[in-house]
């Protein structure tokens, strides 16, 4: 056989990979976020202990289907051909997302959802690359991303190919992926019109909250602090006060997904949680 002939077979076995029996949460490493002046987050640098954030990336392998939420601040674009990080804005990134989701043996024309936390850059950036998916995102989020007046940074190859991609418009209350439960958005407006979380239901590690933007800090869990840029401050405490109802009453732990150092300490892929 030929040597080519061979990586395509390989490749092709890597990706058919069997439906787990139960949930599994790949966490990627999409990069960092440097901040120098955290006071666009209502912060001073000796209230925080941590000041760049984490860009997390994450892959949902359910019985029924795979679900990829918020996609990175740097294009796979932005890396350059002979090898190194990827950078763009204030962002940089180890590795090209679809290098690390074919290390997992996933690819994005095989994953069956895509869902963005929220329309802003830093969580959009490789969006375009799973327009084989059926998207999930509320009306005003979708028009928002697609409108001609964009968010601040925010690149349209990111995610211009999204404009024919199949598209779910979500109710304006929690929605179950899945249909068991196990996978659900939540609307925490306030950050975005739009902004949602997602709550898992794992069967090792517990039920398991992604932020999304509603926190980028530990310190806000303490401290009443609203980024200058939030579409409005009052959803977003209307939002937080709702979540931290939810977490006490179901126990679930909340992932700040720009917690640098707790996002640090989290398994990579192609570890997994379940």
């Amino acid at each position: 056989m030929r040597p080519i002939f061979l990586a395509l077979l390989a490749a092709a076995s890597c990706l058919a990979q069997k439906a787990p029996t139960s949930l599994r949460l790949y966490v990627i490493d999409c990069g960092r976020l440097k901040v120098d002046d955290p006071s666009r987050f209502d912060f001073k640098k000796e209230e925080l202990k941590v000041l760049d954030l984490s860009v997390g990336c994450y892959l949902i392998v359910h019985p029924k289907g795979t679900l990829m939420w918020d996609t990175g601040a740097v294009p796979d674009s932005a890396f350059p051909a002979s090898g190194g990080q990827g950078v763009k804005f204030y962002g940089t990134a180890p590795a090209p997302l679809k290098t690390q989701l074919a290390g997992i043996g996933h690819a994005p024309p095989t994953v069956t959802y895509l869902a963005l936390s929220h329309y802003h850059w830093d969580h959009v950036a490789n969006a375009s690359e799973f327009a084989k998916s059926t998207w999930l995102t509320s009306r005003i989020e979708y028009d928002t991303l697609l409108s001609n007046a964009l968010p601040q940074r925010t690149d349209p190859s990111m995610f211009t190919a999204l404009k024919t991609t199949k598209t779910v418009f979500l109710p304006e209350t929690d929605y179950d992926v899945f249909g068991d439960g196990s996978v659900v958005m939540k609307p925490t407006p306030g950050h975005t019109p739009g902004h949602r979380v997602l709550c898992l239901k794992l069967a090792k590690t517990g039920p398991v909250v992604l932020s999304g933007d509603l926190y980028h800090y530990p310190e806000e869990l303490k401290l009443d602090r609203a980024m200058i840029n939030d579409y409005n401050p009052d959803l977003v405490r209307a939002s937080r006060k709702s979540l931290q109802d939810f977490l006490k009453s179901t126990g679930a732990q909340l992932w700040i997904q720009h917690d640098l150092a707790a996002f640090q300490k989290l398994k990579k892929a192609p570890e997994f949680y379940e």
